[in-house]
């Protein structure tokens, strides 16, 4: 079901903009929430606070994210029109691509996001596979993002921002998985 064809039947104008408004945050701190991460991660920042701190502001920011994609989905449920059901808010693959695309990413952050409170019950690599599906599911989200600014119309002035948050949380996550010694003859850290 589309999501502006809902708008243009007269129904609730002011759900869709909480919609429209808490995915554009979601986007925005999912982008912020990868480069933090990698950058607590990697080490790049230790020297600004403590390690725990900045794996606390980590874990604010994925909240946050998760918090207003939440919101994102469930106010299509409170449509006048009827139009979303849970089924297609939460089952992937049940609407288009670009629905799958926004459901796969907020599952696989939301896994991503328990397995930091299971990590105590499991080993390290396998913690580590399963938060790192963080990864794949930033990437469908800008795919699900990239697409709903074109279905909605505004591609043209919604993805300037959009790039502008995009561009440093790919080029983030791209040093992250050069090998450490590319990284150092680049030097953008220390020798080994």
């Amino acid at each position: 079901m589309s999501l502006y064809l809902a708008a243009d039947a007269g129904h609730d104008s002011g759900v869709l903009e909480v919609s429209t408004l808490s995915a554009r945050l979601a986007y925005a701190l999912m982008c912020l929430t990868l480069v933090w991460g990698v950058l607590t991660s990697t080490g790049w920042v230790n020297r600004l606070t403590g390690r725990d701190a900045l794996r606390g502001s980590h874990q604010v920011l994925a909240t946050l994210t998760l918090a207003f994609a939440f919101v994102h989905g469930t106010t299509l449920l409170m449509l006048d029109s009827g139009a979303w059901e849970l089924v297609e808010v939460v089952v992937p693959f049940k609407e288009t691509l670009r629905y799958t695309f926004g459901v796969l990413a907020f599952e696989g952050m939301l896994a991503a996001s328990i397995a930091v409170g299971l990590k105590r019950f499991m080993t390290y690599w396998r913690w580590m596979w399963l938060h790192r599906l963080a990864y794949p599911a930033f990437v469908l989200g800008v795919l699900h993002a990239f697409f709903g600014a074109l279905a909605a119309g505004s591609l043209a002035t919604v993805w300037m921002l959009g790039i502008t948050l995009l561009v440093p949380a790919v080029t983030v996550m791209f040093l992250r998985f050069l090998p450490a010694r590319t990284l150092a003859t680049a030097g953008l850290v220390e020798d080994l």
